[in-house]
C-alpha cells in the first residue's frame, strides 16, 4: 500500500476509529491519542491489511487499543470512584479497587489459597496479566468458562481480602 492509498484510508476512516476510541474510553482527549495510536500502528503495518476489510481491520485495532487503554496500570490507579469529571463506567470494579488496596503478597496468597477451578484463571489473569483468552489457550477451556470462573474467583479474593483486612484494623 502506497503512502497516498493509506491517507486515503486515514481520510476516509479517521471519523470511525475516533468514535470507536470514544464509545470506549469516553474522553475525548484520550481517543484523540488512541485514534492516533490506531492510524501509527495500522501504518506500520500497512502491508497486512486485508484487501476489502479496512474498515473493519482499522475497527478491530482502535477497539484493541481502548481496550488495552482502559486495562493500563496507568489508568487503573488515576481513575478512581468520585474523581472529577469521570464517568461512573470507567470506574474500576470493587474487586479492582480491593486488589489494588491489599498488598501484592497478600493477593499472592490469597490466590493460592483458592479452589480448583479459580485458582489457575486467577493465577494467570490477576498474576501473570494473561487476557482470558490466553488463559482459556493455556487451561484448554472455553473463553466463556474463563470469564465466569475469573469473576467468580475476583468475588472470592474480594471477600477474602476485605475479611483480613478488617480482621488486621481490629487488632491495631
Amino acid at each position: 500500500m502506497t503512502k497516498d492509498q493509506f491517507s486515503d484510508l486515514v481520510v476516509r476512516y479517521e471519523r470511525l476509529v475516533y468514535t470507536i476510541c470514544f464509545q470506549l474510553v469516553r474522553d475525548t482527549a484520550a481517543a484523540e491519542d488512541l485514534t492516533q495510536e490506531t492510524f501509527l500502528s495500522a501504518y506500520l503495518h500497512r502491508e497486512s491489511i486485508p484487501k476489502g476489510y479496512e474498515r473493519q481491520w482499522l475497527g478491530r485495532i482502535a477497539a484493541n487499543k481502548a481496550k488495552d487503554h482502559l486495562q493500563s496500570a496507568w489508568n487503573r490507579r488515576t481513575v478512581l470512584p468520585g474523581d472529577e469529571g469521570m464517568p461512573p463506567s470507567l470506574s474500576p470494579p470493587t474487586e479492582e479497587l480491593v486488589l489494588e488496596r491489599a498488598g501484592a503478597d497478600a493477593i499472592r496468597a490469597a490466590i493460592g489459597e483458592l479452589k480448583e477451578p479459580y485458582r489457575p484463571v486467577c493465577r494467570l489473569c490477576l498474576l501473570e496479566e494473561k487476557s482470558p483468552e490466553e488463559a482459556a489457550l493455556a487451561l484448554g477451556r472455553p473463553v466463556k468458562t474463563i470469564h465466569t470462573q475469573l469473576a467468580r474467583g475476583k468475588r472470592l479474593l474480594r471477600e477474602r481480602l476485605e475479611r483480613s483486612e478488617t480482621h488486621g484494623h481490629l487488632s491495631t
